[in-house]
């Protein structure tokens, strides 16, 4: 029996890696042809047909929206994660001239969200964004953080205080090239202020109109409360996929009552949902070798998690990356997942998640299915109760 799944679970892999090549051949073609709204708010040509996994980004997007009433936000279903281009956390840094054309790229599939942070590099992320979006900064929406302190260019602690955070948001507007910011988020909580006065900082900031949104990352659903009740919260930035699952306690519900957008981080489980990894990988440096999730025990174990999504991503023409954002997608209208990426093919391939439709049976089927599997060094879902 277990000759018969492993020889199983290598077959399917051969295809989906057969899948992922013709993506990469048939990703810049777009159709011209009439275009049918998808259940993701998005369309694509009508009756097009794609090779097996080969789903191209569509012609045209509509919005998702974070937040709601006057602080609500409008930004593509689908943003691109920045911080991969330079914080050598998952690859090497890349250099300016290499990932400004990422960037712009993906404003012409139709992405109008990028997310960076200050801690990114730290500052070099914020500067690349900055000068790859001034020519179309009005067109676009830029998500920033603060809440650390950094000294000879590295990261000392979290810092919070409301001077702070004003003298971040002045380097912020200098790097990033613009005279405000679309989304501002306290990155982590600083245990040493109240979030009563990081949120009437930011409420502050907002009125003299150097940021027009404010946002939380990493926060529990008290604190996320607590800090909604003085300046209104237009997004929540948490870690969240199929791997990592904590926040579907209370987290997600929480928005929804508060009216708050979900923008998830990690949402292809830092590549492992991708089926980049397999149980055999090892890694001598940069994040993933020090993540529990990517220690050779649960990358053995969890692979079973992978295997499901490889077949779900056969039984809906897709790869393991579209069908992990297209579920993000399907749970609530008000996530928006931000996948990063260093090279446009990837992101292009990202944006096929937008045409990949699940019907209410098969969420339930798909859920059924990897709730019974036993994941280990992944958050509990009483973490979620807890500021990170």
């Amino acid at each position: 029996m277990t000759q018969e799944i492993d020889i199983r679970k290598s077959d399917m892999k051969s295809k989906n890696e057969q899948n992922r090549r013709n993506f990469l051949k048939l990703g810049a073609a777009f159709g011209t042809s009439m275009i049918t709204a998808s259940a993701f708010g998005s369309m694509q040509p009508a009756g097009s047909q794609l090779s097996t996994g080969a789903r191209a980004a569509s012609t045209s997007t509509k919005v998702r929206t974070l937040g709601s009433g006057n602080h609500a936000l409008e930004v593509s279903p689908i943003g691109l994660g920045c911080m991969s281009m330079t914080s050598g956390s998952y690859n090497p840094p890349r250099s300016k001239k290499e990932m400004i054309p990422v960037i712009r790229g993906a404003f012409d599939q139709g992405v109008t969200f990028f997310d960076t942070a200050e801690f990114y590099g730290p500052f070099t992320n914020e500067e690349l964004v900055g000068e790859a979006l001034a020519p179309i900064r009005n067109q676009v929406v830029i998500g920033t953080k603060f809440g650390f302190e950094f000294k000879d260019g590295k990261p000392v602690g979290k810092n919070s205080r409301p001077e702070h955070i004003r003298q971040a948001v002045e380097g912020m507007l200098r790097r990033l090239k613009t005279d405000r910011i679309d989304l501002l988020y306290m990155h982590r909580i600083d245990p040493n202020v109240p979030i009563e006065d990081i949120a009437g900082t930011v409420r502050d900031l907002i009125k003299e109109g150097k940021a027009l949104h404010f946002g939380l990352s990493e926060t529990s659903p008290d604190t996320t409360r607590r800090a909604h009740a003085v300046q209104p919260v237009t997004a929540l930035q948490t870690q969240y996929s199929l791997l990592q699952r904590f926040p579907e306690n209370q987290v997600l519900d929480t928005c929804e009552e508060l009216g708050i957008g979900f923008v998830p981080w990690g949402p292809v489980a830092r590549g492992f949902l991708t089926d980049k990894f397999n149980e055999w990988s090892r890694f001598s440096e940069g994040r993933h070798a020090v993540v529990p999730e990517f220690e050779p025990e649960a990358l053995k174990n969890n692979m079973e998690l992978l295997c499901l999504v490889r077949d779900w991503a056969m039984r809906k023409d897709a790869t393991p990356a579209q069908i992990s954002l297209a579920w993000l997608l399907a749970q609530k209208p008000f996530i928006v997942p931000i996948p990063g990426t260093t090279k446009l093919h990837h992101l292009k391939e990202d944006l096929g998640a937008l045409d990949v439709r699940f019907t209410a049976g098969e969420l339930e089927e798909f859920r059924t299915a990897f709730e019974k599997i036993d994941l280990i060094n992944v958050r509990s879902f009483e973490s979620a109760k807890e500021d990170q």
